[in-house]
């Protein structure tokens, strides 16, 4: 019989979640989904001194805007709640006291003052720090002495001073062994009665029944103290794969520099979930040595462990962005006017009076869409404005002041744009091709070369020297606004 897979994400609440913490997330849920297992949502919130209010809210909110949705955990319950930590001490610390019964931990009452001296003096003698085991030993007397004066102390496991390696099976590192001579007695219960990480990771993750751990190579040299716990306590490990550090195109450890703080703050620049999605599945794993994007039933589909690379996986904003534009391509016409006309509403400058902007109206923005929705790049308010405010401002906000173009002076630039207006005045139809046959008809009785034209026109109808197609351009602000722009421009030069 093949067992079920059962695979967990396991965040603590300490702030909103970052690229590398919802990676992880996405793996356990990619795996999950394509071996038709179950994905675990569990709160670490142990460290009480660490969580910060809000941040549970944050980790529901990241994984429900990439459509992680977990089949156990808070919000959605299970056959093995609770799925918080801290609502879990009593489970922890039963198992505390049972290795202490096992004799396979001790307790320790060590003041914090006694272990820096400790760490201070290893440190001068050129030693590694790690705590000298000093408590290990106690005997009857000392411990009861100890335990009867109400000194607070905390549990530690009696790591085996000699023995063999413990060896770590890892899917993506292969074999690491570990001699136990340098591992130290570790913490497994605080002097609050909270566990640690070692402690509660293990006793949850078998009570849990999880059958493969994906987790940050950070917890690589945690799994052998883990293993050591798993063998005390006659549990079955999971199998482990512990994914590569994420870098930034520096190859230095990603930090704000390298692109926002939280995953939720992409979504706040405009980033769509589905090339978010995408991007960070590439993060560490790969299909081949060319496919870049791929949907996520593409991504469920071909999702295995054995794809999950060793080397760092660089996070660069500008593939991201890249990726972000073809996904942007690929929404419907409507539904991006739809999303547009909302973005625009937020967007327009504050210091514009009210009456300075054209009314965003659905059809208008419609047909705006297919001139700008090649160029962008993300949803951020600030780019989709700069994309399309010259359609929507009244009259245009020049680049160039006054507005003459390159291989024109004022009065030459000022008659070509005449002899436009009146052209254009006289236009029974106003469609591409109408335009682009009176402009360049136009063009040659002025005997002007087109791109001196068309350029004197684009900046005095949008104020720009770039922007979309201009005969597309001239056909969706239509006839009535490019006579007014035209108009404008012409009085702008006339008082040149």
């Amino acid at each position: 019989m093949v067992e079920l897979v059962r695979v967990r994400y396991a965040p603590s609440p300490t702030g909103a979640p970052h690229v590398g913490n919802i990676r992880t997330a996405l793996f356990n849920w990619l795996y999950a989904r394509h071996t038709g297992g179950t994905f675990i949502l569990r709160i670490e919130d142990t460290d009480q001194a660490r969580s910060v209010e809000g941040a549970q809210e944050a980790i529901f909110a990241s994984l429900r805007w990439l459509g992680l949705e977990w089949d156990e955990g808070p919000e959605v319950g299970g056959s093995y709640g609770p799925y918080t930590q801290s609502a879990r001490l009593l489970l922890y610390q039963d198992t505390a006291q049972f290795l202490l019964q096992e004799n396979t931990a001790y307790r320790c009452f060590c003041t914090q003052d006694e272990l820096a001296e400790m760490r201070k003096a290893q440190q001068k003698r050129g030693e590694p720090p790690r705590y000298d085991r000093r408590c290990r030993d106690l005997n009857e007397i000392e411990l009861k002495a100890r335990e009867t004066a109400g000194l607070p102390n905390v549990v530690r496991f009696k790591t085996p001073i000699d023995g063999p390696p413990i060896t770590v099976t890892d899917t993506v590192r292969g074999k690491v062994v570990v001699e136990v001579s340098t591992l130290d007695d570790f913490v497994l219960l605080k002097s609050d009665g909270f566990p640690t990480y070692h402690l509660a990771n293990v006793v949850d993750d078998h009570a849990m029944q999880i059958t493969h751990v994906f987790r940050g190579e950070e917890w690589l040299p945690s799994t052998p103290r883990h293993l050591l716990l798993y063998r005390a306590l006659n549990y079955e490990p999971p199998i482990f794969a512990h994914l590569p550090m994420i870098l930034g195109p520096d190859r230095t450890k990603l930090a704000k520099r390298h692109g926002a703080s939280s995953l939720m703050d992409y979504q706040t620049e405009g980033y769509l979930p589905e090339a978010m999605f995408n991007f960070l599945a590439l993060l560490g794993w790969s299909l081949d040595d060319k496919t870049e994007m791929m949907s996520k039933n593409d991504l469920v589909r071909h999702f295995t462990p054995d794809r999950i690379v060793k080397s760092p996986a660089i996070f660069n904003i500008e593939k991201l962005a890249w990726m972000n534009g073809i996904y942007i391509r690929n929404i419907p016409k409507d539904g991006l006017a739809t999303m547009l006309q909302d973005i625009l509403a937020k967007s327009i400058p504050e210091t514009l009076e009210e009456d300075s902007v054209e009314p965003l109206e659905f059809d208008y923005i419609q047909n705006i869409v297919p001139l700008v929705q090649d160029r962008l790049r993300t949803l951020n308010g600030n780019e989709v404005w700069d994309l399309c405010s010259f359609f929507l401002m009244r009259t245009p906000t020049y680049q160039i002041l006054p507005p003459i173009p390159k291989g024109f002076d004022s009065n030459t630039a000022r008659i070509a744009l005449t002899a436009t207006e009146e052209a254009i005045s006289s236009l029974k139809l106003f469609d591409i091709d109408t335009i682009e046959n009176a402009l360049r008809a136009l063009a040659n009785s002025l005997e002007l070369k087109t791109s001196l034209l068309f350029g004197a026109i684009r900046l005095a109808v949008t104020g720009r020297t770039a922007a979309p197609p201009l005969f597309a351009t001239l056909a969706v602000l239509g006839k009535k606004r490019v006579l007014d722009r035209l108009r404008f421009a012409i009085n702008k030069l006339a008082q040149e």
